[in-house]
């Protein structure tokens, strides 16, 4: 029952999206009717407002670690193991992309997913932090680095920790990161995503 409770709550959380609440209280056009569509910092960045992507950069990650490293510090007071850190995470993420709060219309989870990490292990969240940084310098490719990101980040848990419900998680959250980018894909193989920094479209259309 415990787990259960900690499921819910944990999607609950991740159903509360930043992008969609920042800009709202901030007076500019929902995120989900511009540019990607998605409502995350990168597509709130198309505003022009760095203050109101910011704000969703660091929301959306904070609503990730929170339920995770509560679960994680105090949940052995409650009977609670590490199959309920592993629900905690895949919960909160599920929110996030599908939020009951939002007509199931959320984001593609990369600022999330690091909150989550980072609440597992600090260590794993880093590792993974760094290999976006690294391909996103090389590459300039946002899209690239989450996605190699998203691919390592399983091995770098296994390889720590070992195998577990955790490393489960992980993979899972992984594979739906990945999904949830088949679009940056198709256009990473056609060669047309947008580099970081090349340009910044649709700040006009939506002020």
């Amino acid at each position: 029952m415990n787990n259960v409770i900690v499921a819910v709550v944990a999607y609950l959380i991740g159903s509360i999206s930043f992008a969609v609440v920042v800009s709202s209280a901030m007076g500019l056009a929902d995120p989900r009717s511009y540019g990607s569509g998605n409502p995350g910092a990168t597509n709130v960045l198309r505003t022009g407002n760095k203050r109101a992507a910011v704000l969703t950069l660091v929301g959306d990650a904070f609503k990730g670690w929170l339920p995770v490293w509560i679960v994680v510090h105090f949940g052995a007071r409650f009977g609670l193991d590490s199959t309920a850190v592993a629900l905690a995470a895949i919960a909160v993420f599920l929110g996030h992309l599908f939020p009951i709060f939002f007509k199931f219309q959320g984001g593609k989870g990369v600022a999330t997913a690091a909150g989550v990490l980072l609440a597992i292990n600090p260590v794993l969240g880093l590792a993974t932090l760094l290999t976006w940084v690294i391909i996103a310098f090389f590459f300039r490719y946002s899209s690239l680095a989450a996605l190699v990101s998203a691919v390592f980040a399983p091995f770098f848990d296994i390889f720590l920790f070992g195998p577990s419900r955790i490393s489960l998680a992980v993979a899972a959250m992984s594979a739906l990161l990945i999904w949830r980018h088949r679009g940056n894909i198709k256009k990473l193989l056609d060669g047309k995503e947008s580099r970081i920094g090349e340009k910044k479209r649709a700040a006009e259309a939506v002020k």
